[in-house]
């Protein structure tokens, strides 16, 4: 390696772990990230990549994903168990665990619907 290709090897590792704090301190932002080192993930180079740019997270989007990820657990454990009782297939053990995530991303999605509906109610008993 010459001193340009190992130059430009330190910044794209400075990029990836400013990208990786990123998503460390705000994880529900599904903003992707690119490697140097696997091609095709997003498109971009972490040279590319500009947190400025990136935008924020909103409620409403991080509430709707995390929605739609339960919904797909629960929609993939009903097609799994659908198609063991239809007989279609053997594999008993994966409905049962497609079943189990299902069922605790939902109570985890209910635990968090709980805490929020206190959390409001808190707040709207507070004095003015």
């Amino acid at each position: 390696m010459d001193k340009i290709s190992v130059m430009e090897l330190q910044q794209q590792l400075v990029g990836k772990m400013e990208v990786r704090q990123q998503v460390a301190t705000n994880p529900l932002s599904n903003q992707p990230i690119s490697s140097p080192f696997v091609h095709g993930v997003s498109g971009q180079s972490l040279s590319d990549v500009n947190p400025i740019s990136q935008g924020s997270l909103e409620f409403g989007q991080a509430l709707k994903g995390v929605l739609d990820t339960v919904n797909q657990y629960q929609s993939h454990a009903s097609e799994k168990v659908t198609a063991v009782d239809l007989g279609k297939s053997d594999d008993l053990i994966g409905a049962t665990v497609a079943a189990q995530k299902a069922q605790l991303s939902f109570n985890a999605l209910m635990q968090v619907r709980n805490k929020m509906v206190s959390n409001f109610e808190d707040i709207i008993k507070m004095p003015i």
